[in-house]
């Protein structure tokens, strides 16, 4: 919706700058990556649910001189590891509490909406555009809202009708996740204060679906691609501009990549909305996975001959950080039927399991103990039962994250077993369990791409394909939720329509 008479836009700018307006912006959402081909269900033990000044924490940059003179409002932010849907009756409470609050606040200027953009709720859809359009039914149609999302956040009409500033990520790894955030909000902030009111927003889905495994932008074809988002949210008559790779490990029609860009100049940012869209589909079969690939066996076979150390491998299709259940035994079995491994003759660190019964045989044991447990399979036991394991405790420690946390020693493999998800990115998540992922030969762990301790402590890596919940072959996992014909569930489909539209 874009404003007309430029005389009126200069007075409502000056009543704000006179009347030197305490604005007042709440703050809510709900954020996880939910995996629907996960058996893993999220309840409300998974989530860190934050109000009030414990909320406020959460965003450090409030403290800058941009942010001044704003009468902040914490209503409620939910947020968890990414895993499986979310219980229907955990959102329902949570999604009740953020409009029960809301009611409750009084007049706002502004709202903030952070959430990932991937939430599933077990048979719901679009969970992230229903709270969105609860929210807009509140604070009524005049009032601005800014959304901050994950790049592998999916983007429907509905949510980006319901939402007026909406912006994700550029990075992948996401080094700039809080810097998103910030310019979230700060675009909100300097739009209310301006008096410009609702920007244009020019949306379009691109009918592609990839895993971030394949669209990192350490490499291109996404590097430039997101280079070019970034010029484009500069240039004049451009407020932002962002593409969404989507949620490739959920089933649901608004699953696939998309496009927006706002700014005032209606022509200007449907143009660069059509060609980053346009971008996206030409560059389809051109992005690749961010490291080699091979079978779990390949894999550890080129590791173990190799004498770059430490050698990473992800195993990818159990990654709790992308909606794993983390508790996939498959690959700790196939670790445990590897002579040089078992023998001592090599070593290997394996990150991790989920399985508070198997730590707690390993506390009853006790350090330096022998012990036997059937390690995961309990959760996500598609594709394997608990693997069998006889070893010796080699160390327990307690874990923010991770609650208690045991690791087995089977000769050469040390095994991490958890007894709440956790996932496996800085060195001294290794370290404060005893281990040394840099004196180790190979370090095999629930990751795809890998966080930036790891990449650079890798000597070598390659990436596993390995099963679980979010399996890199997509086509082997059975969506039937999505949009067809999408790429690369139909790779000879037509070429789309990418016209973006100007919402509401």
């Amino acid at each position: 919706m874009f404003k007309s008479g430029q005389e009126a836009v200069r007075e409502t700018a000056r009543l704000w700058q006179v009347l030197d307006m305490n604005l007042r912006i709440g703050i809510a959402g709900i954020a996880i990556e939910s995996s629907t081909f996960s058996p893993h269900r999220a309840g409300l033990a998974d989530f860190d649910v934050r109000r009030g000044d414990h909320l406020m924490e959460r965003y450090e940059f409030l403290g800058k001189d941009w942010a001044q003179g704003i009468e902040w409002v914490p209503l409620l932010h939910a947020r968890s590891l990414p895993g499986g849907a979310v219980l229907p009756e955990v959102y329902d409470d949570l999604s009740a509490e953020i409009i029960t609050r809301l009611e409750g606040a009084g007049e706002l200027d502004g709202f903030f909406f952070d959430i990932h953009g991937a939430m599933s709720v077990v048979g719901r859809q679009d969970a992230e555009a229903d709270l969105a359009t609860r929210i807009r039914a509140v604070i009524g149609p005049d009032v601005l809202m800014s959304a901050s999302m994950d790049l592998h956040g999916n983007v429907s009409r509905e949510l980006g009708t319901a939402v007026d500033l909406i912006t994700c990520y550029r990075m992948a790894p996401h080094e700039d996740a809080m810097e998103s955030r910030e310019r979230a909000l700060r675009n909100l902030v300097e739009r209310m204060r301006s008096g410009l009111g609702k920007p244009g927003k020019a949306w379009v889905q691109v009918p592609v679906l990839l895993p971030g495994e394949k669209t990192s932008t350490r490499l291109e074809p996404a590097k430039s691609i997101y280079h070019r988002v970034g010029e484009i949210a500069d240039e004049a008559g451009v407020l932002d501009a962002a593409v969404w790779v989507g949620y490739a490990w959920a089933d649901e029609p608004r699953c696939r990549a998309a496009v927006v860009v706002t700014g005032d100049d209606s022509d200007l940012i449907t143009a660069r909305a059509a060609e980053l869209a346009q971008a996206y589909w030409d560059a389809r079969d051109g992005f690749e996975f961010v490291a080699p690939t091979g079978t779990l066996e390949e894999c550890v076979t080129a590791g173990l001959a190799s004498t770059a150390r430490p050698f990473l491998i992800s195993d990818s299709g159990d990654n709790p950080t992308a909606g794993g259940a983390d508790d996939t035994s498959w690959t700790l079995a196939e670790l445990l039927k590897i002579e040089d491994l078992t023998s001592g003759k090599a070593t290997a660190i394996h990150a991790s399991i989920v399985d508070p019964e198997a730590v707690a045989a390993c506390v009853a044991a006790g350090v330096g103990n022998p012990v036997e447990v059937a390690a995961g399979g309990k959760v996500d036991s598609g594709p394997a039962g608990p693997a069998e394991m006889s070893g010796t405790v080699f160390s327990l420690s307690e874990d923010p994250v991770g609650g208690t946390v045991a690791v087995v020693q089977v000769g050469g493999l040390h095994s991490i077993l958890t007894s709440r998800r956790k996932p496996y990115h800085h060195i001294a998540d290794f370290t404060l369990l005893g281990l040394d992922p840099s004196a180790t030969d190979l370090v095999i762990v629930k990751i795809g791409y890998l966080e930036p301790e790891l990449y650079n402590l890798a000597a070598d890596w390659l990436l596993a394909l390995t099963p679980g919940g979010v399996d890199q072959d997509l086509l082997r996992l059975g969506h039937h939720g999505v949009l067809r014909p999408l790429f690369p569930f139909d790779p000879d489909m037509a070429t789309p329509d990418l016209t973006p539209e100007l919402l509401p």
